[in-house]
């Protein structure tokens, strides 16, 4: 059950090695976490989070998870809540993809597409059964700004996004008065491994700071999560511009 602040004592992270889900195990843990599954591919990466964690005090165990493999996310999220009540599940897993590259090959795109939408919408819907069965139980869903509105550099990653920001909307309405609490969290560009190598874009955030802002999120039962927060004003303008003004800015 999550402590008299509303931090969860227990967690599953769905995308294991994702640097800002990682980012925010470490914060929960140093607060009052102690039980954390990993579930992701399995690899040296993943091995290697798990152990840092324990490093930091955490009964950490990992599950064999692929958001392309949607057909065994019963079984896989099935063994980890079999073992006790999960508090969160933050779903963190996607890919950016190519722009250029992907336009060029339909399949690229589509990989990105299963990826960050229908492979989230499948786990998305299997935890959401199983934290509702439970009775409690946050869902931290981390979307994109870039959902908010395509742009012309990266309209096949933030048309997945879209897809999946207003899937988790929709899930959160559903899920309201059962118990559990569903959050969205937007963060802008995040400076880390796959953005590497990127030109950055204006309000750059960590890991770190998204971290930050989740857990304040948690707190709060927030629904959306902005970071940094002066995106939603940003966003909110740059939704409302006509097409033709949207299409000459840089961006």
């Amino acid at each position: 059950m999550k402590d008299a602040f509303g931090l969860p004592q227990s967690l599953l992270v769905l995308g294991g090695t994702s640097e800002i889900a990682l980012a925010t195990v470490r914060r929960l843990v140093a607060r009052r976490t102690r039980t954390v599954w990993l579930a992701g591919r399995p690899s040296p990466a993943l091995d290697g989070a798990a152990e840092q964690l324990r490093g930091l005090g955490a009964e950490v165990r990992t599950v064999a998870f692929d958001a392309l493999d949607p057909e065994a996310h019963e079984e896989a999220l099935g063994k980890v809540f079999a073992e006790g009540d999960i508090d969160l599940v933050l779903l963190a897993f996607g890919i950016l993809g190519d722009q250029a590259h992907d336009e060029r090959e339909p399949l690229n795109a589509v990989r990105v597409a299963q990826t960050n939408y229908t492979g989230a919408v499948s786990a998305g819907l299997v935890a959401a059964r199983a934290l509702q069965a439970q009775g409690h139980g946050s869902l931290v869903v981390l979307s994109s700004v870039a959902g908010e509105r395509a742009r012309r550099a990266n309209f096949i990653y933030g048309s997945s996004k879209a897809g999946l920001d207003a899937f988790a909307q929709g899930l959160g309405d559903a899920l309201h008065g059962t118990g559990v609490h569903v959050m969205v969290v937007r963060p802008g560009f995040v400076r880390s491994r796959m953005t590497e190598g990127m030109e950055e874009a204006p309000l750059t955030t960590t890991p770190g700071a998204v971290a930050a802002a989740i857990e304040l999120g948690l707190r709060r039962r927030s629904e959306t999560v902005w970071v940094p927060g002066t995106l939603r004003v940003v966003m909110s303008a740059l939704r409302h511009l006509p097409r033709t003004v949207f299409r000459r800015l840089p961006v």
